[in-house]
C-alpha cells in the first residue's frame, strides 16, 4: 500500500489528536525527537565495520529494527513539516535543487569532496 504523504500525516496527526498529545508535540520537542531517533538508528551500527553493516540487511531482525528506527525518524519529520506548515516534498524537491547546484555532475561525479572544496 503506497500513501501519498498527505494521507500518511493525516493519518498520523489523527494517531496524535485521538490520544490528546498534540500539547505535547511543540516544535522544539518534536525536532529534538528526531535527533533521539536517529541516534537510535546510528546505535544499530554502532562498533559494526562497513561490510558487516552491509551484510546485516538481509538478517531479518536487523531490518526490522532497520525499519522500525527509519520509520520513528520519518513520522517525527513529518510531524515537524505539520506543526511549522512546510510542504515536506515540496522542500525536498527545493533542497535537491540547492544541491544540484553546489555540486555540478562536472565536478562533483566520484568524490565526496564538499562543495566549498570543488
Amino acid at each position: 500500500m503506497t500513501d501519498s504523504i498527505q494521507d500518511l500525516t493525516s493519518r498520523l496527526t489523527r494517531f496524535r489528536d485521538d490520544r490528546d498529545w498534540r500539547r505535547f508535540h511543540n516544535l522544539k520537542d518534536l525536532i529534538q525527537s528526531v535527533g533521539i531517533e536517529a541516534g537510535e538508528l546510528m546505535e544499530l551500527t554502532q562498533w559494526k565495520d562497513t561490510g558487516t553493516v552491509e551484510d546485516l540487511i538481509t538478517n531479518p531482525d536487523f531490518r526490522a529494527r532497520l525499519a522500525e528506527e527509519v520509520s520513528d525518524v520519518f513520522l517525527y519529520l513529518l510531524l515537524i513539516a505539520e506543526r511549522a506548515g512546510l510542504d515536506i516534498v515540496d522542500e525536498a524537491h527545493r533542497k535537491i535543487d540547492l544541491n544540484d547546484a553546489k555540486y555540478p555532475v562536472e565536478k562533483a561525479r566520484g568524490t565526496a569532496k564538499k562543495y566549498t572544496e570543488l
